[in-house]
């Protein structure tokens, strides 16, 4: 169980073997936790038991201050749900932690320098580093002379070496990196560093003027650092079909015109030489009118001709789409063919019907004349139906139009 109190020498057993379980925990995620279980510590310090007779759970139970049940509060809050580093290393050193709240909170109440320091030794003490807590360099105002920061001071990584705030330069960031100057002070103390002016890499003031060296790119004339112009010089590379423009400081390498193979600055205007599809017309290379200057640029059947920045295409005329590489009159496609009948009106149609069963009626009282008993009963079967569909409100409607002409 998490918070059952085993002996203490069982505790500083698994201690050592959590130890090595949380080498590669990092430094931070343990000062997190640590500072988390403090601010749980300040949370519930004027807390109780809150049960109906306090006295006698302190007395039976021990105090509140140092018993199970705060302990178990705290932990519960220690680290956040999403916080996946903080309650992995929460799980590996319950035993350090419950060590530390049972048996050494009296002796090393500084939980982080007991648990994350000495305990796990994923941290150092303030002003060291590394594996094995090595001091960092110092100086009179401290670590770095105060003016940059230890590599990984603090931490068990890291080589110490001082990483200086900008415009300092050293081993302990005591000079005045390229770009600045040491500004007079007005007791004996060194003065701060100080930027130059933009193209000077050593400088006895801020003025253009004060410049001691130039940056690349700058060259000193009368303590003033100008700038050369790599494009008039052979000290420009560019790549074939660019051309170089001199910058403050250096230069770049552009892209010609499209209408130009190779060049010497921007625009058609430049070109040394017209590329394809343009024409040297004055003093710039313009784009050539394929389509006006062939008697026949596009001899496909129903083609027309669109002439284009250096170049032209063959696309089909309008009213045309292409298929199958030729282009083809565009026509609607045809809809479906009309039925025999689809033309006539639904009355014209029953009267097509009537007249067709008229028909059978007249062929079945043919072969009914000639004694066949099997056709005289359908012709009389025949006639019954016809007559009982005359008498219908049908066939009154169908009379009465046909009496009209319609």
């Amino acid at each position: 169980m998490w918070w059952a109190r085993p002996f203490l020498p069982a505790l500083v057993l698994l201690s050592e073997l959590s130890v090595v379980r949380v080498q590669t925990a990092p430094c931070q995620t343990c000062r997190k936790l640590t500072e988390s279980f403090i601010k749980g510590l300040e949370r519930t310090a004027n807390k109780n038991f809150g049960g109906g007779n306090t006295a006698w759970e302190e007395e039976k139970l021990a105090k509140y201050t140092r018993s199970e049940t705060r302990l178990l509060e705290i932990v519960e809050a220690a680290c956040e749900k999403t916080d996946f580093e903080c309650n992995r290393l929460l799980e590996q050193i319950e035993d350090q932690v419950e060590t530390w709240w049972f048996h050494r909170q009296q002796e090393a109440p500084d939980l982080f320098e007991w648990l994350c320091i000495e305990q796990l030794r994923l941290c150092c003490p303030p002003g060291h580093f590394g594996p094995d807590c090595k001091e960092c360099p110092s100086g009179p105002g401290g670590v770095c002379g105060g003016l940059g920061r230890c590599e990984g001071e603090g931490t068990r990584l890291g080589d110490g070496e001082c990483v200086c705030d900008p415009g300092y330069s050293g081993h302990l960031c005591q000079s005045c990196a390229d770009g600045y100057y040491r500004e007079k002070s007005s007791n004996d103390s060194a003065g701060a560093c100080a930027a130059c002016y933009h193209s000077c890499k050593k400088c006895s003031g801020p003025q253009d003027y004060k410049c001691l060296d130039c940056k690349p790119g700058w060259i000193l004339h009368d303590n003033k650092c100008v700038d050369i112009d790599e494009c008039g010089t052979e000290l420009a590379r560019c790549p074939s079909n660019t051309y170089c423009h001199n910058t403050d400081g250096s230069y770049e390498c552009r892209g010609c015109d499209q209408a130009c193979v190779g060049c010497m600055g921007s625009g058609p205007a430049r070109c040394k030489k017209c590329a394809r599809g343009y024409r040297l017309k004055g003093a710039k290379c313009l784009d050539i009118d394929e389509c006006s200057e062939r008697a026949i640029a596009c001899p496909g059947l129903n083609e027309a001709c669109i002439n284009e920045e250096g170049s032209f295409h063959c696309d089909c005329a309008d009213g045309f789409i292409r298929r199958d590489s030729i282009c083809v009159e565009n026509k609607p496609p045809a809809g479906p063919e009309k039925g025999l009948f689809d033309d006539m009106t639904d009355d014209e149609v029953l009267v097509l019907q009537q007249m067709f069963f008229g028909v059978v009626i007249c062929a079945l009282a043919t072969l009914a004349a000639k004694g066949d008993m099997v056709f005289t009963a359908i012709f009389i079967g025949g006639v019954a139906a016809m007559a009982g569909y005359w008498l219908t409100e049908k066939g009154d409607y169908m009379l009465d139009g046909f009496l009209k002409g319609r």
